[in-house]
């Protein structure tokens, strides 16, 4: 080889490597991160937060459950975030419309609902849904002029939620974080009579009722969803006119107080104006959602029993009666004493707890 050659071929060389160190680098600048998360905020699905230096969509709606990778699974990591801190969006202003039961509302709308002077946002199409009841449809918005979005820690009654938060926790101290106190608080206005009934006794007798009963139903708030599958295609009531539209497999047993079957779903969500018919997922999915389902069960219907749970609480008939009305003869009547004893025991826990007496007639 000449003299040339190896002159071209080592200026080749060196051209290549000359190259392949001047092509720049690039760096990944971390995203500027959004609007710190509020534990007191409502995040629908799509609406995002930055915590402990990441930013995190929320996949359905939420609120009071920490950004993770854990918990129910609402929160999805977008990655990591530094500085920026978000844009900052001026609200619009307050000349939104007033809401009207069965007004057909499409997805981006806003009203103001009348009863509490707040604005409302369809996050879903709606025939008139409630605002303050139906969470799935309406999530709270915030505009210029006044608006805001209502307190998520709002109560029915000026005193409050007869159980406090600390009490809350203290009655379960390991449960799920899709259980949360904040989605039960909002929960209570769909029916103000729920614990604000009577005397300050009897209203924090009602409240350990119902708490003792869904905590029997649940493992202690741990349960979302009912553990034994091979029930799960039972619960179709194919006589019902409207049948299981959402599969033969779809009404098992969920949230607090477990609701199941087809017409069941109907019905609660006919109360609240959420089509769980066709969507009974979102009593998994859906805090407020799954609350609310407990409650309507709890002030509207007797089971198997001759009264509503409220009923038998309020009007002195006892804890013994609402274990009738939940689960009738499969327990009372000598149908399974341990499992009376057990919601019995969780019931004399929590009067404590409320600094009340239990009362008569426990068992069934």
């Amino acid at each position: 080889m000449n003299k040339q050659k190896i002159a071209a071929l080592l200026t080749g060389a060196l051209a290549a490597t000359g190259l392949a160190v001047m092509v720049p680098t690039t760096s990944t600048a971390a995203a500027a991160c959004t609007t710190p998360y509020s534990a007191t905020q409502v995040y629908t699905g799509g609406t995002s937060a930055s915590y402990n230096g990441h930013n995190w969509n929320a996949k359905w709606w939420t609120q009071g459950e920490t950004p993770s990778t854990g918990g129910s699974g609402v929160w999805a990591d977008q990655g990591a975030c530094g500085g920026g801190g978000g844009t900052t969006t001026t609200p619009t202003a307050c000349n939104h419309p007033t809401w009207v039961a069965g007004t057909q509302y499409a997805t981006g709308s806003i009203v103001k609902y009348a009863p509490n002077g707040q604005y409302y946002i369809a996050t879903h199409d709606n025939p008139g849904y409630d605002p303050t009841i139906s969470t799935w449809f309406w999530s709270p918005y915030t505009c210029s002029g006044g608006g805001t979005s209502p307190s998520p820690s709002g109560t029915v009654n000026p005193g409050g939620f007869v159980v406090s938060e600390a009490q809350f926790n203290q009655m379960f101290p390991n449960r799920n974080s899709f259980y949360t106190y904040s989605g039960l608080v909002a929960a209570l206005k769909a029916y103000p009579a729920f614990a604000n009934t009577g005397s300050d006794t009897v209203k924090k007798q009602e409240a350990a009722a119902f708490l003792a009963n869904i905590n029997h139903e649940t493992g202690g708030l741990i349960y979302i969803v009912e553990q034994n599958t091979a029930n799960y295609p039972h619960y179709c009531d194919t006589s019902q006119p409207y049948g299981c539209p959402a599969g033969q497999a779809a009404y098992y047993g969920r949230g607090p107080i477990q609701l199941s079957w087809n017409f069941n779903y109907k019905a609660a969500g006919d109360a609240l104006g959420i089509d769980l018919l066709n969507n009974p997922n979102l009593v998994q999915t859906d805090a407020a959602v799954a609350w609310k389902t407990g409650i309507w069960y709890w002030m509207t219907q007797n089971g198997p029993g001759t009264m509503t749970p409220h009923n038998a609480m309020v009007n002195g008939a006892g804890f013994g009666e609402t274990i009738r009305s939940i689960n009738g003869s499969i327990e009372c009547n000598g149908g399974n004493p341990a499992q009376v004893q057990s919601r019995i025991n969780a019931y004399t826990s929590f009067t404590s707890i409320l600094g009340v007496p239990t009362g008569s007639n426990l068992s069934c």
